[in-house]
């Protein structure tokens, strides 16, 4: 609920056109198959999806998914693509948030994210934080900053899970990618989405710092350093969890092998019991 007084957030109409272009276009490459669901009371928020990241096209299946379960959220995106020329207007007129990685201004991205979700906002994030390079292709380590926002916030975290788009088009894109999408258009293999639970962060503590607006700190989201590892690990299990189911025939390696994509095991997830 917006407890700050200003008139809760609306996706702009740009936005709006682009759920439903995203829709079409994700049908012309591939199968879309959308299972689970947003709880109804979720849908305009506040909440946090929190997907995992296997490909380029990631941010238009996702897109194309949400519009198919009328969630319009707002994505934590890479500062790049806010600085390309026509995709950065677009992600700006938007709504979108920029994460400048690897940058003193990558806690303002928080921040962002944090007042959007006091606007009773629904945030989509990427707590892995990059592509995933598991050599199985199962969620990395995440980075703490979905744990930080939703721990300071007190919003719901609904874990997200993909497969299959990492075989429209290649880790190394844009190189290749019109022939992979030609490709695609032609075989239009199934990419599956999967809308799983809200993941259980309870018995975790947060503490902020600053004037709090909608209950989160205004100059920061501050969760106990431990409290936002811990919160990761579960978010990150329950994005595995539900993973899982879509890729039955897959359990240890993909079929498909992006020659592009480097493998890296030192970010592999292992499950803590708790």
């Amino acid at each position: 609920m917006d407890t700050t007084g200003a008139a809760p957030w609306r996706p702009p109409l740009v936005w709006r056109v682009l759920l439903v272009l995203a829709r079409a276009l994700v049908a012309l490459i591939c199968r879309l198959r959308v299972t689970g669901d947003v709880p109804t009371a979720l849908r305009h928020g506040p909440l946090i999806l929190a997907a995992n990241h296997i490909s380029p096209i990631d941010p238009v299946i996702l897109t194309a998914a949400c519009r198919v379960r009328g969630v319009a959220p707002r994505i934590m995106a890479t500062g790049g693509l806010f600085r390309a020329p026509v995709v950065g207007a677009v992600m700006r007129a938007s709504g979108h948030i920029r994460v400048d990685r690897e940058e003193a201004t990558v806690a303002d991205a928080l921040t962002h994210a944090a007042h959007a979700i006091a606007a009773g906002g629904v945030v989509l994030v990427y707590p892995e934080g990059r592509i995933g390079l598991d050599p199985g292709m199962w969620p990395e380590r995440g980075k703490t900053g979905a744990a930080r926002l939703a721990l300071a916030s007190g919003a719901p975290v609904a874990a997200v899970a993909q497969w299959g788009a990492h075989t429209l088009v290649p880790y190394a894109a844009p190189r290749g990618i019109v022939r992979a999408l030609l490709r695609a258009m032609v075989r239009r293999p199934v990419v599956r989405v999967h809308f799983g639970a809200v993941v259980d962060l309870s018995g975790l503590p947060a503490s902020g710092t600053g004037p709090r607006i909608g209950g989160v700190a205004s100059s920061g989201v501050h969760p106990e350093r431990g409290a936002a590892r811990r919160a990761t690990d579960r978010i990150i299990d329950a994005i595995t969890d539900t993973l899982r189911p879509l890729r039955p025939d897959e359990p240890d390696r993909p079929r498909h092998v992006d020659p592009t994509r480097p493998a890296n095991a030192t970010r592999t997830h292992r499950r803590i019991a708790r």
